[in-house]
């Protein structure tokens, strides 16, 4: 599969679970696909959500490994720092 149709595909499967997200506050949208790992940014609520990286995790994450062919991972482009950071 060519890595556009990889990424028509993401799209895709990001818009299928969109909803979810938009009716929690949160949304998500692609930013990128480099060497089979998708990058998205969140948005609204889902920033500095306690809930994100299950949401990440298990929701984003699990529909598009399970749908796109290929895909090794899925993380966030620009993550949040964490208070703890600053320790």
């Amino acid at each position: 599969m060519e890595n556009e149709e990889k990424i028509a595909l993401v799209k895709k499967t990001i818009e299928k679970i969109r909803p979810y997200i938009l009716n929690d506050g949160g949304d998500v949208e692609f930013v990128s696909l480099e060497d089979d790992i998708v990058y998205v940014n969140v948005l609204g609520a889902c920033v500095g959500c306690g809930a994100l990286e299950f949401t990440l995790r298990d929701g984003i994450a699990a529909l598009i490994l399970d749908e796109v062919p290929g895909i090794k991972d899925v993380q966030l482009a620009n993550p949040s720092p964490s208070p703890f950071d600053t320790l």
